[in-house]
Formats: C-alpha cells, sequence, structure tokens
C-alpha cells in the first residue's frame, strides 16, 4: 500500500465524487478509479458503494477513512518538523551552565528562545563547572555551555556574553554585614568555601589570585561541589564565599553579598564544538547576534 492511495481514497471521501476528487488530486478520473480499485482488493473489503448519481462510503469505508486521515495528518506534520529540524527551528538544545550563571543568565536565554525559538527543547544540565562542560562538549554530551574561560580543551570555540565582578556573600550577622563595600584583604581571616579543588574551578583560580595579590592565601575551611551548597554553608554561619556578581540573581537567605573595591573581575561565555555544523547551533548563535546577548570583541 502506497501513500498516495491513502490520499486518492481520502480525497474521494470527502468529496464523494470521482471527478471532483481527481480535479483535486490533478489527474484523470479513470487512473483515480482504478487505484481506489486496486487498494479495495488489497484490502479485501468494499470501501466505496458506487451508483450512476453518487459515491458513498461503506462501514469498512468510513472506518478506513478516519484512520487514513490520521496517517496522512502524522505524515505530513513529520514532512514539516524534519523541514523545522533541517532549518534550526525545531529541535533540542542540550545546555551545560556554572551553577551561579543557572540563576542570571539561564532565565534570560530561555526566555529570548522562547520568543524567538519555540520549537526548540531546552534539556538543562547545572552546576558544571568549566572542566565538565568543555568534557560535555568534547563527548558530544552537550550541545552549547555558559562556562568560564579559559578553555583548554581543543575544538571547542567561544565568545564572551558576560565580564563579572567577584563578591563576597557573607552570613546576615558577619561582622561586614553593614558595609557597604569590603576590601580583599579584609577578608584575611575569613575561612573560606570554595569549590573543590579537584573540579578545577575557574572562579576559585581568580579568587585565590585576588588573594595572593593582598598578601595572604585564603583559608579553605569547607570544599563543595555546588554552588547552593556554599550558599547554604555561608548562611549557616560556617564561612564567607567569594562567587562571580550573577550570584545575587539566587534565592539567597541569611547571606548577603557584597561589593568587593579591589576584586577581579571574572568573564562568562558560550561555548560549543568547532566542527558542530548543527542547523540549531547556528540559528541560536544567530538570535544571540541578533538581541546583543554577547560582548562586543574576541572572547
Amino acid at each position: 500500500m502506497e501513500l498516495r492511495h491513502l490520499r486518492y481514497f481520502v480525497a474521494v471521501a470527502e468529496t464523494r465524487h470521482f471527478g471532483k476528487a481527481a480535479e483535486q488530486l490533478h489527474m484523470a478520473q479513470p487512473p483515480l478509479s482504478q487505484a481506489i480499485r486496486r487498494l479495495e482488493k488489497e484490502l479485501g473489503v468494499e470501501l466505496l458503494r458506487r451508483t450512476t448519481r453518487q459515491v458513498s462510503l461503506t462501514g469498512a469505508g468510513e472506518v478506513f477513512r478516519t484512520d487514513a486521515q490520521r496517517i496522512l495528518k502524522a505524515v505530513d506534520e513529520a514532512v514539516a518538523r524534519v523541514g523545522r529540524f533541517a532549518s534550526g527551528a525545531e529541535g533540542v538544545l542540550r545546555i551545560g551552565l556554572t551553577g551561579s550563571a543557572a540563576y542570571r543568565q539561564l532565565p534570560i536565554l530561555a526566555r529570548l528562545m522562547k520568543r524567538e525559538m519555540p520549537q526548540v527543547m531546552l534539556e538543562v544540565h547545572t552546576e558544571m563547572l568549566t572542566p565538565a562542560q568543555e568534557s560535555g562538549l568534547i563527548e558530544r554530551r552537550l550541545d552549547i555551555g555558559v562556562l568560564r574561560p579559559p578553555v583548554r580543551l581543543d575544538g571547542i570555540a567561544h565568545r564572551p556574553l558576560d565580564n563579572e565582578a567577584l563578591v563576597a556573600v557573607v552570613p546576615e550577622r558577619h561582622r561586614l554585614a553593614g558595609a557597604d563595600t569590603v576590601r580583599i584583604d579584609e577578608l584575611r581571616h575569613e575561612d573560606f568555601i570554595m569549590y573543590a579543588a579537584t573540579l578545577g574551578s575557574v572562579v576559585n583560580d581568580a579568587v585565590v589570585r585576588a588573594c595572593l595579590t593582598s598578601g595572604f592565601y585564603p583559608h579553605r575551611a569547607y570544599e563543595v561541589t555546588e554552588t547552593s551548597a556554599a550558599l547554604a554553608l555561608v548562611a549557616a554561619g560556617l564561612g564567607i564565599a567569594v562567587l562571580p556578581d550573577s550570584i545575587r540573581a539566587a534565592p539567597r537567605e541569611g547571606v548577603l553579598c557584597k561589593d568587593i573595591e579591589d576584586a577581579l573581575s571574572i568573564p562568562l561565555a558560550l561555548a560549543w564544538r568547532e566542527d558542530d555544523e548543527s542547523p540549531l547551533l547556528h540559528s541560536l548563535l544567530t538570535v544571540l547576534e541578533q538581541n546583543d546577548l554577547f560582548l562586543e570583541g574576541p572572547a
């Protein structure tokens, strides 16, 4: 059975007239009649009652029309969907984000994609530091990443999204809670809550550099693998954390964020595989470019 035979039958079933159906299908009437006869023979049932004046459906024909219409609709939708996929308008985009970026950049990206690419579904993976995202990209478990350069693995392209200052996150009852701003040197004797050393955190590296510039090495009291855990430990009064400014967008009951006068800033970038020729990826990059989400200049 061929799809065209289903279309022939549905046209006749809907018009109840071979001549009108043939005209609608842009074909001659005799080949249409012969095709319907062959279809009935193949099915072993009579689908149409034919008289000199009219064409009507048998009971089997009514049932077959419903199923044929459903099949043809599904085929048409599949054809349209693959066309949208090929043009980058539909599909699934797997995105990885650092802990703090999930609070500020993820909502921005999600809203933009819902508006500009409504047929694209996001598969979101948060709390991924830069090394984990690099591995995810190279191993094709991620399509894009929102990470913090430098990027160490070959084969990954990236463009800058933001350049964030580091802020001090302190408990509400901390001695610096009332200060408008703090200096790195004022954190000299604090217990630091930092990402686990084995994770290769770019934020950790920036914090250590900032502290060394002020003449001390931070006392690493607790190590965490997730930003949310760092906030929870700060709220419990177990230490302070120095994190990118986007952490201000996180729910943070029990903690305060303080600007650091002499802190370093830390970049944030969108990354993808250099060899990824997916239309979906290129559509996303175009949308981000058109909506000015990239910073000017190279990553």
